[in-house]
C-alpha cells in the first residue's frame, strides 16, 4: 500500500473521531425511530449506546492501520459485550442485526460525505475505506449474535436445569405423598388390628360373664382393662393429632422445674406402682426456673415416663432434672425395662413404629410426639438403650427459649 493512500485513510480516520458524538447521535435516533428494532424504546440513550463508542474507535484504528489483525482482539471483546448486554436488555438477534447495520450505513454515509468534502480523497480510496468498514463491522455483527445466541443457549440450559430439578423435586413430592398415603393406610391396619384385639378379649369377658358367676369379677376386670387400653389408644392418637396440627402462637413462660418435677412424679406414681416399679426421681439443686413452654414440656417428660413405665415389667424409672453447661438444662428418663435393640434404633422417633411386640398396646406415636414437641421448643434429644437392658432419653433445653417470630412471652 502506497504512502499517500495510508495518509489519506489516516485522514478520513481522523475526521470519523472528530465528528464521533454526532454520528453516534445519528446513529441513535435511527435506532429509536425504527420500528424493526422495537426493544430499543425500552433503553435510555446511555443504555443504547453501550459498547459502541469504542467500536467506533477500533474502526478508526482499523482504518488507519489498514490491518483488522491489530485490533481483532479488542474489537472481539468489545462485540462479545455488546451482543450480550443487548441479549440480557431483551434484545432479539434480527433486532441487533438492525441496530448494527444502522450503524454500518452511518459510517459509510460518513465516509462518503468526506470524500465529496476532499476531491485528493479518490475513488479507490473511498472503495478502500468502505470496504474495510464493511468488514469489520461484519466481524462486530458476527460476533455479537454469536455471544447473543450463547446467552440464549446458556439461559435455555439454566431454565432447563430448573424443569429438570423441579421435575425431581414434584417426582419425590409425589412419593412423599404416596409414602405418607401408604403411611396412612398402614396406621389404619394397625388401629384396626389393635381395635380388633382389644374387642376380641372384651368379647370374651362378656362371654365369661355370661357362663359363670363365679367368674364374673374377673371378666368384668379384664373388660375394664380392654375399654382402658382402648381409651389410651384413641388418646395417644389425638394427642399426636393435635401436636401436628397445633399452629398457635407458642407461649414462652418462666417455669420452676421443681415444682414440674414434683407433678410429673405424682402423675406417674400410681402407673409405676401397679407394675410393682420403683419410681426415682432428683432435682439439680442449681435449677430452678427456665423460661420455656410448660405444658409443651409436661408432655414431653409424660410421653418418655409414659413409655418407660409401659416398657419395663422389673426393676425401676427415674426421672432426673440436670444442668449441662452454663446456658443449657437437661431432662433424662432412664428405665431398667426391655430396652431397644439395635436395629431399631433409626425409626423409633418415626410415627407409627414401635420396637416392641404387639403384645404391647399402643401405636408408636409416643416418641414421635416427643421428637415434635422437643423440636419447638429447641430440645435435642440422644439416647442409649440395648436389647434387655433398659434405655436412657435425654433432651437438652435451653434454660432460656428464644422469643422469635412465632413465640410470645406471657
Amino acid at each position: 500500500m502506497s504512502q499517500p493512500t495510508i495518509g489519506a485513510l489516516n485522514g478520513l480516520a481522523t475526521a470519523l473521531r472528530g465528528q464521533q458524538k454526532k454520528l453516534t447521535e445519528r446513529w441513535m435516533q435511527l435506532v429509536f425511530g425504527d420500528a424493526e428494532v422495537e426493544h430499543s424504546d425500552d433503553l435510555t440513550h446511555r443504555q443504547l449506546a453501550d459498547h459502541i463508542p469504542r467500536i467506533f474507535d477500533e474502526i478508526c484504528l482499523v482504518l488507519e492501520s489498514q490491518d483488522m489483525d491489530t485490533q481483532e482482539q479488542a474489537i472481539e471483546h468489545d462485540a462479545r459485550e455488546h451482543g450480550k448486554w443487548r441479549w440480557q436488555q431483551g434484545y432479539r438477534i434480527d433486532e441487533l442485526v438492525r441496530e448494527l447495520d444502522l450503524l454500518r450505513q452511518v459510517l459509510l454515509a460518513a465516509i462518503g460525505e468526506y470524500a465529496h468534502r476532499h476531491p485528493s480523497f479518490d475513488r479507490k480510496r473511498e472503495e478502500r475505506a468502505r470496504l474495510i468498514t464493511d468488514q469489520t463491522l461484519s466481524f462486530v455483527t458476527l460476533t455479537s449474535v454469536r455471544e447473543a445466541v450463547g446467552e440464549r443457549d446458556r439461559k435455555l440450559d439454566d431454565y432447563t436445569g430448573m424443569l429438570e430439578r423441579a421435575n425431581h423435586e414434584l417426582t419425590l413430592r409425589q412419593k412423599l405423598i404416596s409414602d405418607l398415603y401408604e403411611t396412612r393406610m398402614q396406621v389404619a391396619r394397625r388401629v384396626a388390628h389393635d381395635l380388633r384385639n382389644f374387642l376380641n378379649v372384651f368379647a370374651t369377658a362378656l362371654q365369661l360373664i355370661g357362663r359363670s358367676q363365679a367368674k364374673n369379677e374377673r371378666a368384668i376386670a379384664l373388660a375394664k382393662r380392654q375399654v382402658a387400653d382402648m381409651a389410651t389408644l384413641v388418646d395417644e392418637m389425638g394427642e399426636y393429632s393435635k401436636v401436628l396440627g397445633d399452629d398457635s402462637i407458642l407461649t414462652i413462660e418462666r417455669l420452676d422445674l421443681t415444682e414440674l418435677f414434683d407433678e410429673l412424679m405424682l402423675l406417674c406414681h400410681a402407673s409405676a406402682h401397679a407394675k410393682g416399679l420403683t419410681l426415682k426421681g432428683r432435682v439439680d439443686p442449681a435449677l430452678s426456673m427456665v423460661k420455656s413452654n410448660r405444658l409443651k414440656m409436661k408432655q414431653i417428660a409424660l410421653n418418655l415416663l409414659s413409655n418407660a413405665v409401659k416398657y419395663t415389667t422389673t426393676g425401676e424409672v427415674e426421672l432426673a432434672m440436670v444442668t449441662s453447661g452454663a446456658t443449657h438444662w437437661t431432662l433424662r428418663v432412664s428405665d431398667t425395662g426391655m430396652g431397644i435393640s439395635e436395629e431399631d434404633r433409626e425409626r423409633v422417633f418415626e410415627e407409627f413404629e414401635r420396637a416392641a411386640s404387639d403384645e404391647i398396646p399402643g401405636t408408636g406415636l409416643g416418641l414421635a410426639i416427643v421428637k415434635e414437641l422437643a423440636r419447638e421448643l429447641h430440645g435435642v434429644i440422644r439416647f442409649e438403650s440395648y436389647k434387655g437392658r433398659g434405655s436412657v432419653f435425654e433432651v437438652r433445653f435451653p434454660q432460656v427459649l428464644e422469643i422469635n417470630d412465632g413465640a410470645e412471652a406471657v
